[in-house]
């Protein structure tokens, strides 16, 4: 399998799909390295020079989209192309601002292997690849702040629909929807977190009229 240069850099906190990222694409050849979060990746960039970076969105410390917007802004990583996997950020506003930000591709959890690693070859071929200029600070500021918005009222209303949903059933079918809203719960704080972060970063410097 020829690779431009550099191994593919997985980006995942989810230890489960990392693990089938990894596995999916080791079989087909790929020399593969991996990340936690989107500040490892960054690290990992610096040092793996990867030839495609597949990235989650929704991450603590770092998530996807900020991870881009670094890349992007970085003249020694800005051209390497990014794919995005998510189970989250799934409406056509996610998606759109994804692209925006320069990524190459978005595929969908749960992942269907044959249709990742078709995605995989055809950008690591340049099928795929279209660059767009880095979003100004501004442009970027508006939108990832909307998508934090709308997806923190989102994970809010699916909290608050499991909890009433829980209240309904017998002991017996709680298990598998108490482990839903705890899954819900920790993504509602990494959205949460990624808010105040952003927030306070605006509020550091003045984003570029």
């Amino acid at each position: 399998m020829n690779i431009p240069y550099g191994p593919i850099l997985v980006v995942e906190d989810n230890a489960n799909v990392r693990e089938l990222l990894e596995v999916t694409l080791r079989f087909k050849g790929y020399p593969v390295v991996s990340a936690r979060n989107g500040k490892e990746a960054l690290d990992r960039t610096e040092l793996e020079r990867p030839a495609l970076i597949i990235t989650d969105i929704l991450m603590p410390l770092m998530d996807g989209y900020s991870l881009v917007y670094n890349l992007r802004k970085n003249p020694r990583t800005n051209q390497i192309p990014v794919i995005f996997i998510s189970a989250t950020y799934l409406t056509s506003e996610d998606k759109e601002f994804a692209l925006n930000l320069g990524a190459v591709r978005f595929v969908e959890k749960p992942i269907d292997p044959e249709d990742f690693l078709l995605t995989v070859a055809e950008v690591l071929t340049g099928a795929t690849i279209e660059r767009k200029a880095p979003l100004g600070d501004s442009d970027f500021y508006h939108g990832y702040r909307e998508r934090l918005e709308s997806k923190l009222h989102h994970k809010a209303t699916q909290i608050a629909r499991t909890e009433r949903l829980l209240q309904t059933l017998p002991p017996e079918q709680k298990p598998p929807f108490e482990a839903l809203l705890a899954q819900e719960t920790s993504d509602q704080y990494e959205i949460r977190d990624e808010l105040e972060s952003l927030l306070k970063l605006v509020g550091a410097f003045k984003p570029e009229e």
